[in-house]
């Protein structure tokens, strides 16, 4: 907590219910008065589109944090058996656009959240429109898979 930025308990039921309860897609997360919030929580079919939409709000010049659970199929290598795996990721948005002032507590209170969040499976951080993309992301994700 080297911001002194506190992660609410909300933020943390949230990702929760995510990752045990599968209730909802995503969570956005936005600092407000000093503690790391829900913005907005995503229903469970709610698509990846709809996750950027809200982790770019703001004009387009503010920070946000996003919870995704991420699904996709996988083939392993020389077999035919596909299947369907799940990965939950943490994306810090810290667009170019951002104040000086904007990005430094999000990206200092970034570790804060990392730690209350137990069971993530990656972390990313995105500056643009590009590295925020469906596309990027499952590339990074599917990086760690066994080929």
């Amino acid at each position: 907590m080297a911001s002194g930025v506190a992660v609410s308990d909300a933020s943390v039921k949230a990702y929760e219910e995510i990752k045990n309860g599968k209730n909802h897609r995503f969570a956005i997360f936005k600092i407000i008065d000093n503690k790391i919030d829900v913005e907005h929580v995503g229903s469970r079919d709610a698509s990846y589109d709809d996750f950027l939409e809200h982790l770019k709000a703001g004009d387009g010049k503010q920070c946000r944090y996003g919870v995704y659970d991420y699904e996709y199929t996988y083939q392993h290598q020389g077999t035919e058996s596909v299947a369907q795996k799940h990965k939950l990721f943490l994306m810090l948005w810290c667009p170019d656009t951002a104040s000086v002032p904007n990005k430094m507590i999000y990206a200092s209170s970034y570790e804060a959240l990392k730690q209350s969040l137990v069971g993530i499976q990656k972390y990313i951080q995105a500056n643009d429109t590009e590295e925020a993309s469906q596309e990027s992301v499952e590339e990074i994700l599917r990086s760690t898979d066994r080929r």
